[in-house]
């Protein structure tokens, strides 16, 4: 006999025909087809999805036709969400996501961050818990160009000679927001000048230059060009020359995988496993996505 509290509980979401397919001939990544994030997300659904992103790194959830906020609901549901110091660019009415875009609105202002991710980087890296991943919605693109790298940091650390490996593990490095930006300023008319608050919010930190994943255990690399200042105790020469082979190390081109852009793609990525880098595009393009990023833990 059906009772009054069971007719009222809400049907369970139905199981989607989620199909993931590992990328060929890449060190990384995988594609997700079937799913449909504008529906409810079975808990196994989401279960199959996690432990895909940990195996896999970078997740491509094609044909995403979903709103903001069904973005930032299912990036929710990683974790919490950080919001981005770059507040200009917050879309309108969602201030988990940052706008990333070349777009200039009708005051002539631009609508997003027209540069990211110029510089090798780890999203977040500069914050004492760096991101856990971010998800890069595709709005619009351009015809041409745009693609997005991502490097396999596990593999730059198990393929890293031996001595260096040696040299390194045990080290901390300093990492700051603040690294490169006025070079991006004087390259980006757009890029806009920070206020003393916002400063105030991305003081440098130091992380371990060799992570441990929180969730798989495995080691990474943990260091970028874009927001890694200094090998912490070391000479500022020998610092620089240890960067500049970790860095050089990390992005050799079999620990790459690139993203090839298709309409309503919605990229999610661990930013405690890789690094990524924007490919350019020609200018008079227009290019518009939304990101979502979920805090991680502090690095270990």
């Amino acid at each position: 006999m059906t009772t009054l509290l069971q007719r009222d509980r809400p049907a369970a979401p139905e199981l989607q025909d989620i199909r993931i397919h590992a990328f060929d001939k890449a060190p990384l990544g995988a594609e997700v087809l079937g799913l449909d994030l504008a529906r409810p997300l079975a808990d196994s659904d989401f279960r199959r999805i996690h432990q895909a992103h940990l195996k896999h790194h970078v997740l491509v959830f094609r044909e995403q036709r979903i709103t903001p906020a069904q973005q930032v609901a299912f990036s929710r549901r990683f974790g919490p969400l950080q919001i981005h110091v770059l507040h200009q660019f917050q879309l309108p009415g969602h201030p988990e996501v940052l706008v990333v875009s070349n777009v200039i609105d009708e005051n002539g202002k631009p609508i997003g961050l027209g540069d990211a991710g110029v510089y090798w980087h780890s999203d977040l890296s500069y914050k004492d818990r760096p991101s856990l991943g971010s998800m890069l919605h595709a709005q619009e693109l351009p015809a041409e160009g745009g693609d997005t790298l991502f490097a396999n940091m596990h593999l730059a650390w198990e393929t890293l000679p031996e001595a260096l490996r040696r040299a390194v593990e045990g080290l901390r490095a300093e990492h700051s927001y603040l690294c490169k930006y006025e070079e991006l300023r004087q390259r980006s008319p757009w890029r806009p000048k920070l206020s003393e608050a916002q400063i105030a919010e991305v003081k440098p930190v130091i992380q371990p230059v060799v992570r441990t994943h929180p969730e798989t255990g495995r080691k990474a690399l943990f260091v970028s060009e874009h927001f890694t200042t200094r090998i912490v105790g070391l000479p500022e020469a020998e610092s620089r020359e240890l960067l500049a082979q970790l860095f050089a190390h990390s992005v050799r081109p079999e620990h790459l995988y690139r993203h090839v852009w298709q309409p309503q793609d919605m990229v999610f990525w661990d930013n405690r496993s890789l690094m990524h880098l924007a490919t350019g595009f020609p200018p008079e393009m227009r290019r518009r996505l939304n990101r979502t990023t979920i805090e991680g833990d502090a690095p270990f």
